[in-house]
This record gives structure tokens, C-alpha cells and sequence, in this order.
């Protein structure tokens, strides 16, 4: 027994006498009493004015903190004891290193315990950091929790007293060769880490590419993005792609709703304001067009041989496109026969200058 546990220990001596056992085991009883404290009292009356407050990941902090803080505290009383206890110096130094290696395993578990219950509850949150969403959620999580079990084995070999220089040399080596190796590997995990925390687009969306396919996004990954065309085929593309071209995102913006421009013209000589009542008409009467915004009819240029206007309406979905211009330009065809108006398109005349003789 050291000289400080000597002088600590004193008024116990007229208890437990010289006996070095019993010596030894009042500091693992006092942590047991201690432990017993902090998990009934103090961590009870944490618990219950964090259940005063809205936030949910207290409650479950709190909880998770019982046993990390009951654990170091009966490692900290068995620290204790075995300085008491006649053991020898080599024997000393390992238990310790094991102790140290217990207490940072019992708070690394807690860490990550920790860590999935903060970033999921920051997932779930409408105000939540915009970067950390349903889909982005796993990718923190794993990168978080890397770091942390880096953090820990760092920390078991400096309480063993393992020199870790040539580790990281190695592991720098190790690296760059991998990088080199895998390049186009890692260019798509970046650029998706990118997409995902930049969130141009996200699962659902209706996207058009450079290469002009459109489709639904259908899944991001880590390496690729997948795009289900209007086809039905389903397009791979490698995020290091998607990270470097220009997409425009038809269901982005303010809302998802997607405008739609119909076409048409008509002969010159008609009335253009009946032309404009027939058009806003079959808008307001078509259930799949929205009523806001509301549809719009422009005149937009006198053309070689018709009037041209153009019909705005918006919808619900950009995939609804294709099945409303279709329902449009039915109508828009059967108002304008019933209604006599003309809808002019290309004609020849033939001019015969001289038939040919009979002989």
C-alpha cells in the first residue's frame, strides 16, 4: 500500500485493522454506494425534468448514462483497491491497462449509442440540419461511428503503451496505394456523400439529364444513382457523373407542381375571344389540371399561316404530363369542330400549266 492510500485509508485502521483484504475492498463498496446514488437520485431526477420537456433524446440519454457512469465509478473504487493491495509493479500497470481499456469500451458503446439516437431524432425533425435526412441518415451514422471507433482503439493503445507511429505511417502508405487503386471508387463516394448532403434531387423526383433521359430517381446510393425512365427502364448512373452534369429537377422548387404548355393555332379570321373562353373552359373543367395556380391562355405570336396560342396549366405531378396533354388535346380538338373553328395546317396547290398532247 502506497503512502497516499495510507493516509486516506487511516481512520478505517481502527475498523479493519491491518488486514490488507478488507483494506482493499472498502473502495469497491464505497463505489458500489456511490454508483447507487448517481443511478437512483441523480440520474432519476435528470430523468424527470427532462421528461418536463418536449425533446425525446434526453429522456434516452439520461438512461443510457446509468450504466457508463456505474461502470467507471466501480473501476475507479477497483483502481483503488489495487493500489492497496501488495501487488507488483509489472502486474500493477497491467491491471490498469485493463481497466482503461474496460472504461473506454464501456463509453465508446455509449457513444454510439448515443450518436444513433441523436442523429436519428435530428432525421425526424421537421427544423432538423438540412444535411441529415432519411436517406442521408446511415452515411453519418457510419462515418460518426468510425471516427469513434478509431478514436477508442487509439486511446486502448496509448493505455497499453503501444507507439503508434509506425501504424500511421503504414496505414498512410496503405492509403495512398488504395486511392490510387480504387480512384473512380472513390470519386463516386465522395460525389454521392456530396449529393447526399447536398440534396439536388431525392427519391420520388422527376429529373431530366444533359443526356435528355428522364425519369424517376428511384434510389442514391453511396456509388450510383438509380433512374427509372418513362420506359420503364431503369438507368445506373455513377454519382461522379451525376455530381458533374447539369439536372433540372421537375419536382423541385417550391412545390412538386409541374406547369404544362399546350400548343395550338387557329385560322386568321377568328375570334380570338371565343378561341380564349374555349381554352380556359376545357382547363377548368379538366379534374387533373390545378385551379392554383390557375390556367392561363396566351396569344403568343401571329404565325405564317395561324394564330398561335398557347394554353398553361399546372398539375399535380411532373409524371402526370404526358396522360394531360393527351386528355387536352382531345378536348381542345372536339370544342374547336363543334365550335367551327378552323384549325389551319399545310396545303398545296397543283397548277397544271399545260397538259400533255395526244399524240
Amino acid at each position: 500500500m502506497n503512502e497516499e492510500a495510507s493516509s486516506l485509508l487511516a481512520p478505517l485502521l481502527p475498523f479493519v485493522g491491518n488486514n490488507v483484504y478488507l483494506l482493499a475492498l472498502v473502495p469497491i463498496l464505497l463505489a458500489i454506494v456511490a454508483g447507487w446514488i448517481f443511478n437512483n437520485i441523480i440520474i432519476t431526477s435528470l430523468k424527470k425534468l427532462a421528461s418536463k420537456t418536449s425533446l425525446v433524446f434526453d429522456d434516452h440519454l439520461f438512461s443510457l448514462l446509468q450504466t457508463p457512469l456505474f461502470n467507471s465509478i466501480l473501476l475507479i473504487g477497483l483502481s483503488a483497491s489495487l493500489m492497496i493491495l501488495p501487488v507488483p509493479a509489472t502486474s500493477l500497470g497491467i491491471a490498469f491497462s485493463v481497466i482503461q481499456s474496460l472504461a473506454i469500451a464501456t463509453w465508446v458503446l455509449f457513444l454510439l449509442k448515443s450518436n444513433r439516437i441523436l442523429l436519428t431524432a435530428i432525421a425526424r425533425n421537421e427544423k432538423r440540419v438540412k444535411a441529415v435526412h432519411n436517406q442521408t441518415l446511415p452515411l453519418f451514422l457510419n462515418l460518426i461511428n468510425i471516427f469513434i471507433v478509431v478514436m477508442a482503439v487509439y486511446l486502448i493503445f496509448s493505455a497499453w503503451n503501444i507507439d503508434m507511429t509506425a501504424w500511421l505511417a503504414s496505414a498512410g502508405i496503405v492509403g495512398i496505394a488504395v486511392g490510387f487503386a480504387a480512384k473512380d471508387t472513390l470519386a463516386n463516394l465522395f460525389s454521392g456523400v456530396f449529393i447526399m448532403a447536398d440534396a439536388p434531387y431525392k427519391i420520388g423526383d422527376f429529373v431530366v439529364l444533359d443526356t435528355l433521359e428522364r425519369g424517376e430517381i428511384t434510389h442514391i446510393g453511396i456509388r450510383s444513382t438509380r433512374m427509372l425512365t418513362r420506359g420503364d427502364v431503369e438507368v445506373t448512373i455513377p454519382n461522379s457523373v451525376m455530381g458533374n452534369t447539369k439536372i433540372i429537377n421537375e419536382s423541385g422548387g417550391p412545390h412538386e407542381k409541374f406547369r404544362v404548355a399546350i400548343a395550338v393555332g387557329v385560322a386568321y379570321g377568328t375570334d380570338i375571344d371565343l378561341v380564349r373562353s374555349i381554352l380556359m373552359n376545357i382547363a377548368l373543367a379538366e379534374e387533373t389540371v390545378c385551379s392554383d395556380p390557375e390556367p392561363r391562355v396566351r396569344f403568343r405570336m401571329f404565325g405564317a399561316s395561324s394564330l398561335d396560342f398557347e394554353l398553361l396549366v399546372w398539375i399535380e405531378k411532373p409524371i402526370l404530363r404526358g396522360r394531360v396533354v393527351d386528355i387536352l388535346n382531345c378536348e381542345i380538338y372536339r370544342q374547336f369542330r363543334d365550335n367551327k373553328v378552323e384549325i389551319p395546317y399545310s396545303k398545296q396547290d397543283l397548277y397544271i400549266k399545260e397538259l400533255p398532247s395526244k399524240d
